[in-house]
């Protein structure tokens, strides 16, 4: 369980998060979704420990991370930007992050699934943005953590991808873990997501599930839910965009 309470972050003048609580218990993938400077990078990074805010406090399964920095053995995360070694090969970069973790690894059954297989020997320089974020989302998943951060997990994959990424979010679902997801694609989060996390202006808008986000706002897809809610407070992102 994922418990944060009254977080405050400022950047200089810039309030990006605003006595932010939010509680995530329900097993599933809960999307945390809002236009661009809305706080979710800046959330995201303070459950990673990337970020420490200024006020508020942040428990995992009941143990403040402030006082338990091997929370993270237990924590997997994909950044929206996979920034490697570029000289690194592909097998090469997975047995660096396998040392490092040093923890048990199901990193071939995810090469067989992602068809990584014929890009084990490239280098990292020499990959196509789709298979970059294959490569990604192998380390992500690779050590059957409870609790899974993914930041743009499609970003770039190409629909067969796409498709076993979604049945790989099933198959973790069903094994009752906890992930958060980012996206600017509403249609993929409406296929995956059980619950919404809406942010504006470094505050929750809305918290629960997918269909009651749609009966609140009386919209039959989350695309349009979501850009009642921009309406509703008057915000001028009237298209909406993923930071």
């Amino acid at each position: 369980m994922v418990n944060i309470q009254n977080l405050n972050k400022a950047f200089g003048r810039n309030q990006v998060l605003d006595n932010l609580s939010l509680e995530i218990d329900q097993k599933g993938v809960t999307a945390i979704l809002g236009p661009n400077g809305s706080g979710k990078t800046t959330l995201i990074k303070s459950i990673l420990g990337m970020v420490i805010p200024d006020k508020g406090a942040i428990t995992i399964n009941g143990k403040d991370i402030k006082k338990d920095v091997l929370y993270r053995e237990n924590l997997d995360y994909l950044p929206q930007i996979a920034d490697f070694p570029d000289n690194l090969k592909v097998k090469e970069l997975i047995k660096m992050i396998k040392d490092l973790r040093n923890k048990p690894a199901r990193d071939e059954t995810l090469i067989r699934f992602f068809g990584l297989g014929p890009f084990l020997d490239k280098k990292f320089n020499t990959l196509s943005g789709g298979t970059r974020q294959k490569v990604n989302l192998v380390l992500a998943f690779m050590f059957d953590s409870p609790l899974i951060i993914l930041d743009e997990p499609s970003s770039g994959l190409d629909p067969v991808s796409l498709i076993r990424l979604k049945e790989w979010i099933n198959r973790e679902k069903a094994q009752g873990k906890i992930i958060l997801v980012t996206s600017h694609i509403m249609s993929f989060v409406e296929e995956i997501a059980e619950n919404i996390a809406f942010l504006l202006d470094g505050k929750i808008y809305f918290n629960g599930s997918l269909s009651e986000l749609k009966i609140k706002t009386g919209r039959e897809d989350l695309e349009h839910a979501i850009a009642a809610l921009l309406l509703e407070n008057d915000h001028p992102a009237l298209v909406y965009h993923e930071s």
